[in-house]
């Protein structure tokens, strides 16, 4: 036995412990609107099944109880993030045609060291509409800065480079400031 394979059961272990770590940071992070800086979940399910895969493979070596452990963990560990991810993905793309989100504008500070998107969204039937604003970050990372029910139109003016109105809220955006969540 190589010793690359006998480290793929400790790869396979690091690697969804990453994967967990960053998948209940993801669900924190959207139900306490932070930074949203962990991939989007497609990027997750194909890591989870990474780590399976080693795993699975990892389970050939059996040179004590604690690789043997671990193999077994890293298995059902990943197999239950898969699936979770599988089903959130799938969850996600069911309920992403029910309504509509529609860019509207993007907007950058005077400085171009902040930029917001706007989306109109429309729950259709099932629900309302609205607005949303996200202020972009490097890589893919995101925040949800402006959440308005009920209005089509967003009217945006930088008051600094710092500060901006919306819809006349004014929002100080190095203080973390937000409207609607």
């Amino acid at each position: 036995m190589s010793n690359l394979e006998k480290r793929y059961n400790l790869w396979a272990f690091y690697l969804i412990l990453i994967c967990l770590g960053v998948a209940f940071y993801s669900l924190y992070s959207n139900i306490k609107n932070t930074w949203l800086i962990s991939p989007p979940n497609y990027i997750l399910f194909i890591i989870s099944v990474l780590a399976f895969i080693l795993g699975i493979k990892g389970l050939k070596n059996k040179r004590s109880w604690r690789t043997k452990t671990r193999s077994w963990l890293t298995v059902t560990l990943s197999s239950l993030l898969s699936i979770a991810l599988f089903l959130a993905l799938l969850f996600t793309l069911f309920f992403s045609s029910f309504g509509s989100n529609e860019l509207i504008k993007t907007v950058s500070s005077l400085n171009n060291s902040y930029t917001i998107d706007f989306y109109r969204w429309d729950a259709g039937a099932a629900g309302t509409f609205g607005v949303r604003g996200e202020l972009n970050g490097p890589l893919w990372f995101k925040k949800r800065i402006y959440y308005e029910k009920r209005t089509e139109n967003v009217n945006v003016e930088w008051k600094s480079n710092n500060e901006v109105s919306i819809n006349n809220r004014i929002l100080k955006l190095n203080e973390g400031e937000t409207f609607g969540y």
